[in-house]
This record gives C-alpha cells, sequence and structure tokens, in this order.
C-alpha cells in the first residue's frame, strides 16, 4: 500500500514540468496582438508576387476538420460554427435548415449549400505571398485553418465567386459598409501566416487604413 502511494506522489511530481509547460486557454488568448489597422499594414513586408508553379491541389482542403471524430470535414465545421440559427447534422454531416449571415454582401443566407467557405487570403494569393515555400503539411494546414475565426469565412456563393483570387487592390466587399472589417481580416490573415504584400495591394490597404482610423487588427501567429 505505502509502495503504490509513493508511486503516486512520484508520478504526480514528474507531471507537474509538463503542466506548467501547458499554455492556459488565458496564456493562449495573452499570444494575440490588436493594433491599429494602419500600423498592422506597415508590418506587412513588401515583396514581389510570383505565381509560377501554382496549384489549388498544393492546399488539400477540405480535410476532417478539427474534430475527425464528428464526420464532418473542414466546409462542414465552419459552417456550424458560423451559422446564426444551428442547422441540424444529420447522417454523414448532411446539414439541413440553418441560417447565416454573408457579411460581404449583407444578406442572409438559407440554405448551407448557397454558400462558400471562402479563405479570407485566397490560395493563390497565399502561394503569390510565400506559401510557395511551404511544406505540403503547412500548406494544408492553411486551407483549413480553424484556429482563427479570420481565415475562412461562410459567405454567398456569388460574392466568393466574385472575389476569385484578387487582393484588395483589385475587389472588396459589394457592402461598403463592411470594407473596414474586411481590410483588418485580410490583414490579421497575412500576419498570422506571416505572407507578403505587393505594391498595388499594400497601397490599397493604406487607403483602407486612412478610411478606417478606428478599426484595430488582432492576430495571433500560426504555428
Amino acid at each position: 500500500m505505502v509502495t503504490a502511494v509513493l508511486r503516486g506522489l512520484i508520478a504526480a511530481a514528474l507531471a507537474l514540468p509538463a503542466l506548467a509547460l501547458s499554455p492556459t486557454p488565458t496564456q493562449a488568448a495573452e499570444t494575440a496582438e490588436a493594433l491599429p489597422l494602419a500600423e498592422a499594414v506597415s508590418r506587412l513586408p513588401l515583396e514581389t508576387e510570383s505565381r509560377d508553379g501554382y496549384s489549388r491541389d498544393f492546399f488539400r482542403h477540405w480535410n476532417s476538420g478539427d474534430d475527425p471524430a464528428d464526420g464532418c470535414n473542414t466546409r462542414a465545421e465552419v459552417l456550424i460554427d458560423e451559422a446564426v440559427e444551428p442547422p441540424t447534422v444529420g447522417a454523414g454531416c448532411r446539414l439541413t435548415g440553418g441560417l447565416w449571415w454573408s457579411y460581404y454582401d449583407a444578406s442572409w443566407v438559407t440554405p448551407a449549400s448557397n454558400l462558400d467557405i471562402d479563405h479570407m487570403v485566397p490560395l493563390a494569393e497565399a502561394w503569390d505571398s510565400g506559401a510557395s515555400t511551404w511544406t505540403a503539411q503547412r500548406r494544408e494546414a492553411y486551407a483549413n485553418d480553424q484556429g482563427s475565426a479570420q481565415s475562412l469565412v461562410a459567405v454567398t456563393a456569388r460574392s466568393n465567386r466574385s472575389k476569385a483570387d484578387q487582393d484588395p487592390a483589385e475587389w472588396l466587399p459589394p457592402s461598403a459598409d463592411m470594407h473596414c472589417r474586411y481590410a483588418a481580416e485580410w490583414v490579421a490573415t497575412k500576419l498570422r501566416w506571416t505572407l507578403t504584400a505587393d505594391t498595388s495591394e499594400l497601397t490599397a490597404l493604406s487607403d483602407l487604413a486612412d478610411a478606417c482610423p478606428d478599426q484595430d487588427v488582432t492576430y495571433e501567429p500560426a504555428l
């Protein structure tokens, strides 16, 4: 009996350093950085973009999501998470019902089949801005990033397809009231993944920052 107790105490003592090294939710939140949009834009490295060698197939998506046990892929998990009125989740993660707000074009949307999941910074733009040098695993992590609510967004199919792979110098949401938010989320995603920006993109973002003096950017670097 005494031996068993001693073994338990030793095991507990050995576990303490590991527990101390594990970040609590509060500690993890403290790693996120918030700063004015203008300052955030200034942190984007200026680089010339290149799409040489790009293929969408280099970014595996949608994978089994954050919870492989739930039977839903990343697309479905994002839809469930962003729903204003939750859908019913059936066999095979089939979604029925539900209601979503597409902020790009200020539209209420149902059913889920009318929505696309947009990569805030499109895959092709990410490739141009640094992802061409990443491993396949990192590109997959980027394409399925649910670690930030800004990386993937449920929007109308028409707005997503209108945007395509364009940056803010070429496309902004149809809803002008959303331009400040969109700029902040674009910059946050680029900073999160240490992506660069080209001259026209930086000019457009700087103009948006001037027009959005009260807009903050919050991001946490991707692992």
